[in-house]
């Protein structure tokens, strides 16, 4: 069966459309976070280490690419259909939000599963600057992309002559970083927070369980 698996992989990663099908994955994943966009960018970095192709840096170009097409999408729909939520206290929180550390959240966002959804769109609902959020979020993509693509072709240098494992590899070095960003974030959630001062008592709170 892993044979058989492989094969199907080597057959897939080493077609000529290997790159437009990376970037098809990423552009849905932005705004439709069902396609594993990482998986597809760590096994095609796996066989760029361990075949022939495809070439590492057309994986990196395709996946930024896909993704920067995507976010724009999301960011899109949210200025489209966030009129109707402007008043609400959770947007004008999110306004503030943006307006004092936007960059760092859409660059951060990128690597936190669902997070990079829910975070253009809010951009997009709260007016974000259209040319801020191009800037920002070309950084996030293109990290993003040199992340998930070096980390496959680390775990397809390690296993050159086995890339089933340096696919294990890789994804499990993948699942390790997530799951210690996870366990930070909620290590920060749970800091106790220090009393508000008189200034901040008048501005808008996040709902609970906004991050």
């Amino acid at each position: 069966m892993t044979d058989a698996i492989m094969t199907l992989l080597h057959d897939v990663m080493t077609s000529p459309w290997i790159y437009a099908a990376i970037a098809a994955i990423a552009v849905i994943d932005a705004f439709f976070p069902v396609v594993p966009s990482e998986t597809a960018v760590i096994t095609a970095g796996v066989f760029a280490a361990s075949a022939d192709a495809p070439h590492l840096g057309l994986v990196i170009v395709a996946a930024a690419a896909g993704a920067f097409i995507g976010d724009n999408i999301s960011y899109q729909i949210g200025r489209a259909g966030g009129a109707r939520f402007q008043k609400r206290a959770a947007i004008r929180w999110a306004h503030t939000a943006f307006q004092e550390r936007g960059g760092l959240l859409l660059v951060v966002a990128r690597y936190i599963p669902g997070g990079r959804t829910a975070v253009t769109l809010t951009t997009g609902v709260v007016r974000y600057p259209l040319h801020r959020f191009a800037f920002f979020d070309g950084l996030a993509v293109i990290s993003w992309a040199l992340y998930s693509a070096m980390i496959g072709y680390i775990g397809g240098a390690a296993f050159e002559d086995n890339p089933f494992k340096g696919l294990l590899l890789g994804l499990g070095i993948a699942l390790t970083v997530t799951a210690i960003v996870e366990i930070f974030r909620y290590a920060l959630r749970r800091r106790p927070q220090p009393p508000a001062t008189p200034e901040e008592t008048d501005r808008p709170r996040a709902p609970a369980g906004q991050p």
